[in-house]
């Protein structure tokens, strides 16, 4: 892995454990060489992120639409920040310049990327692997609704497979760099009944 994207939220929550987390899983990122993409903001736990990473030596590239820049919440301090003229233009040029992908605690926005990425894996889009950094059971809500979808049928094990999930930020990087890169036709299969 090159370069991984991290979905953050904007808010820190209200756990300390949350931005501990992100700052642990950015400084480890840096430490391995692996730069950072993530939405450009200098709040919340994006802010977290971007200032862990690149207080550790690593590459931080932001991607954020004028619009945000223009209401001043892009980070001024990145290795790069490129600006793009739309939320969709920033989806697909941070998945465009990363070859894996983590959620960190966030709201519906972090929710959002990552189920969408997820989905361009189904779909072969990509061959990435996404993971999620499951801090303190931010998530457990999430990864039950994906077991029950492969219980009730809509979500085939293999593709809920995709979906790492883990505590600590160096196991799941560790995970993500060893993900089986599936082959597009097994992902696309359907079901013929």
């Amino acid at each position: 892995m090159r370069r991984v994207c991290v979905y953050a939220g904007s808010n820190p929550g209200n756990d300390p454990a949350f931005a501990d987390a992100a700052r642990t899983l950015a400084t480890t990122l840096a430490e391995r060489g692996i730069g950072v993409v993530y939405g450009g903001g200098k709040v919340g736990l994006m802010g977290v992120i971007a200032d862990s990473a690149l207080a550790a030596g690593g590459e931080v590239i932001g991607v954020m639409p004028q619009a945000l820049i223009d209401r001043e919440i892009g980070h001024r301090g990145l290795t790069e920040l490129e600006v793009v003229d739309s939320m969709h233009e920033r989806k697909a040029r941070m998945a465009e310049l990363a070859d894996a992908f983590i959620a960190v605690p966030g709201g519906i926005g972090t929710l959002e990327e990552l189920i969408e990425v997820y989905t361009w894996s189904q779909l072969g889009i990509h061959d990435n692997g996404c993971g999620i950094l499951n801090v303190n059971g931010y998530y457990d809500g999430l990864i039950a609704f994906l077991d029950h979808a492969v219980i009730s049928g809509f979500l085939r094990p293999q593709h809920r497979d995709v979906l790492v999930v883990a505590d600590d930020p160096a196991e799941l990087l560790d995970r993500l760099a060893a993900f089986e890169r599936p082959r597009v036709g097994k992902w696309l299969e359907l079901d013929q009944t």
